[in-house]
């Protein structure tokens, strides 16, 4: 079994959290920004696609706006209780209009790998928002 590793950042997005939260919670909004390919079999089973390689997750956890979480299938050598997952949170500054997106990758990548992986992504998301 490989290590797990826990990444956590909060990034500012000049957006509304209603704004924002289509892009982290559907299949339409990650694919725009997140992964390749993004296919839901229905409202909490999700087939995410990177170079061509397809990793499944349920979506465990929402609240409309403000959070959701999916957890990803065990590959063949891990164990149940150490799914990797992926977490969403929002906090919206009311007077700024302004969100703050923290993100907790809990995955097998390295921190190092992470923290690059996620500045990228989190522009595409903020060029797809227009923050």
């Amino acid at each position: 079994m490989e290590n797990k590793f826990k990444y956590t950042a909060e990034f500012e997005i000049n957006a509304s959290s209603k704004m924002i939260f289509p892009y982290l919670s559907t299949a339409l909004g990650l694919k725009t920004w997140f992964a390749d390919k993004v296919i839901a079999e229905d409202e909490k089973l999700y087939d995410f696609f990177w170079d061509g390689r397809l990793q499944k997750a349920r979506k465990v956890a929402q609240k409309t706006n403000q959070y959701v979480k999916f957890e990803f299938a065990p590959e063949e050598t891990e164990t149940i209780k150490n799914n990797s997952y992926l977490e969403f949170s929002l906090q919206e500054n009311e007077i700024t209009q302004t969100s703050f997106l923290k993100v907790v990758d809990y995955s097998d990548n390295d921190s190092n790998d992470l923290q690059e992986m996620w500045k990228g992504l989190i522009e595409n998301l903020k060029e797809k928002v227009g923050a």
